[in-house]
């Protein structure tokens, strides 16, 4: 496997040609690709014994990986990457399918759960995957939080709000972090979440980012300014501040130091805080995860289609996502649950007086 994946410009038009052919053909039907396969399909006429040149070029750079010795070609995770964001092409919504999305959800009322257990219904029905339905975040203010450690790589935040809802989610933390260190995060953003939402307690903390940052800008210049430090990888997550030499400390001041080491772990234990916050809310559009791009299905050889959807303060409040083996019809699926997502979101927005 090459340390760097080719992007579509390094692909002349042959190559480029036989790397689409060969993920569509396997998108299409699960199988390998062998070039006697593809010398019928291409535009141009060339030997199959040129296929075969190309397919091994295409998989000593990476993309193409073969199962069998004999066997034709097959996209591997890094091809699929490739093909979904640079070749997919994604077709209109299909008719038939966006009837039977819109009849599911119908226009009767009903509460919150029951209209997202249909969507996934219809979701799974509509793609023949398995549906993922993400209900509607609590938007009230928070009491406490807590960060439980389940593992290396998993966490669990328990979020008590004021009107006595609880909710736990799992999520991966920053790498590095301890047992300790959760609860120490859980502790600063308890003391300040009174009265917070989670989207607005993510603000308070970038707000909180911003003025160490500066406190420690002005130090930080005084002290460059009289020679005693300098600056490496300034402006980056591995910024430091460097003492040029001890024979310099003597006519420092020791509290500056004392202070700028403080603020730098202060800077670094809310840079922490705001990862935890931003991994618990999530992203925002159509997302693809292919392989062990998604955490939750590494192992399985499986891809995740994900969209989140808006309540009417254009919030992101929830996700409708289809979970299925990496040879997905990405092109029919990405516009089924775009639209599935906006859907959900113009009927909580419509509902938002009644969410449970």
């Amino acid at each position: 496997m090459p340390d760097r994946i080719p992007d579509l410009d390094s692909l002349n038009d042959r190559s480029r040609e036989v790397f689409r052919r060969v993920v569509e053909g396997y998108l299409a039907t699960g199988a390998p690709v062998g070039s006697r396969t593809l010398t019928r399909a291409l535009s141009e006429s060339v030997s199959a014994a040129t296929i075969r040149n190309v397919m091994q070029d295409l998989e000593l750079m990476g993309l193409l990986g073969s199962p069998h010795v004999s066997a034709g070609r097959v996209p591997t995770q890094a091809g699929l990457r490739l093909f979904v964001d640079g070749l997919l092409e994604v077709s209109d919504l299909d008719g038939t399918d966006r009837a039977m999305l819109d009849d599911t959800v119908g226009p009767g009322g009903g509460d919150i759960g029951g209209l997202l257990d249909r969507v996934g219904q219809a979701l799974s029905g509509v793609t023949r995957g398995a549906s993922l339905v993400l209900a509607p975040k609590h938007e009230a203010p928070i009491r406490h939080i807590e960060f439980v450690s389940l593992g290396p790589d998993r966490a669990l935040v328990v979020l008590v709000f004021a009107d006595g809802h609880v909710e736990n989610r799992v999520f991966v933390p920053p790498p590095g972090q301890t047992p300790s260190s959760l609860r120490e995060a859980a502790n600063f953003l308890s003391a300040i979440a009174e009265g917070q939402t989670l989207s607005e307690l993510a603000d308070v903390v970038k707000r909180e980012i911003a003025t160490r940052r500066q406190e420690l800008d002005s130090l930080a210049a005084e002290m460059v300014e009289q020679g005693i430090v300098t600056w490496v990888n300034r402006g980056t997550s591995n910024e430091r501040l460097i003492v040029r030499g001890r024979g310099n400390l003597l006519g420092g001041d020791e509290t500056d130091l004392d202070r700028i080491r403080s603020l730098f772990d202060d800077l670094e234990r809310k840079r922490d805080i705001a990862d935890f916050l931003e991994l618990t809310e999530g992203g925002e559009g159509v997302r693809i995860f292919i392989g062990s791009e998604n955490k939750l299905f590494s192992l399985s050889g499986s891809s995740l289609v994900v969209s989140p959807y808006m309540n009417a303060d254009r919030r992101i409040v929830g996700a409708v996502g289809v979970i299925g083996p990496t040879r997905l019809n990405y092109g029919r699926i990405v516009p089924i649950v775009d639209y599935t997502a906006q859907l959900v979101g113009r009927l909580i927005a419509d509902r938002s007086g009644g969410l449970d």
